[in-house]
């Protein structure tokens, strides 16, 4: 099973990783904002995670969706979190599963043909990925301005992976959650450095890269991923490597 590692990155902001996925932890005055929450299979991980850091599920004031494929969305009912969810407010209706926004099987099998493919595909299917997951109840939350949440993350949409993508910008330590609209790893490219994935990923790969504009405008020197290692640096210059 992946091995789960938990970083502090700033004062009060942690990174998750399982080396498929990753989730943030915001800790400030004894309650976290969860930004993301694995594969169905990581709900004992991001319990684990929590008690790294000395907190606990009834200490999650919030979940934040980045968007909801079952690689983010999937522990946030296995895990038993009680706190409210939100997400952008055209990625609601996916949370929701009205519609579906995601890698098929067939997506999958037509390129199975490359290991780093076919391994990445066995390794997540052990963790949940072929399992239905939906978030019944969520809300769209506000763009543009400091969420009353701990670390007080700035919502920022980043369409294209997927219609309502959204980073989170927590400004006071200058980082972003960014989801995977801009990632610095992933098992299917080996690339380890700033980068947008494979297009079978992305609903609007067009999309996504004119979203990189967004990230690339904010005042922030961490990037946390959805996939892949912290990377610190301006978002200026992650975005210049990921078009590079």
């Amino acid at each position: 099973m992946p091995r789960l590692t938990v970083t502090q990155v700033a004062d009060g902001l942690h990174l998750a990783s399982t080396g498929l996925v990753n989730w943030i932890l915001a800790e400030e005055d004894g309650q976290v904002t969860l930004v993301d929450a694995g594969y169905p299979g990581d709900a004992a991980r991001v319990r684990e995670s929590l008690d790294r850091i000395g907190r606990s599920l009834d200490d999650v004031a919030a979940v934040l969706v980045t968007h909801a494929h079952v690689d983010h969305i999937g522990g946030i009912e296995w895990c038993g979190l009680a706190a409210p969810v939100f997400a952008g407010a055209d990625e609601v209706p996916h949370a929701r599963r009205e519609f579906l926004q995601q890698a098929g099987e067939i997506d999958v099998l037509l390129r199975a043909w490359n290991p780093r493919v076919l391994l990445w595909s066995l390794r997540i299917l052990a963790v949940g990925a072929t399992q239905d997951v939906a978030v019944p109840e969520v809300t769209a939350c506000a763009t543009g301005t400091p969420l009353d949440l701990p670390g007080r993350p700035v919502a920022v949409p980043t369409p294209g992976h997927t219609s309502g993508h959204t980073a989170y910008h927590f400004a006071g330590v200058g980082a972003v959650a960014t989801g995977d609209a801009l990632v610095t790893g992933h098992p299917v490219t080996g690339v380890r450095r700033p980068h947008l994935l494979p297009s079978f990923f992305s609903h609007d790969e067009a999309q996504a890269s004119r979203s990189l504009d967004e990230l690339a405008a904010l005042d922030a020197g961490i990037v946390l991923p959805g996939h892949g290692d912290v990377w610190t640096g301006s978002l200026r210059e992650a975005v210049e490597l990921a078009r590079s």
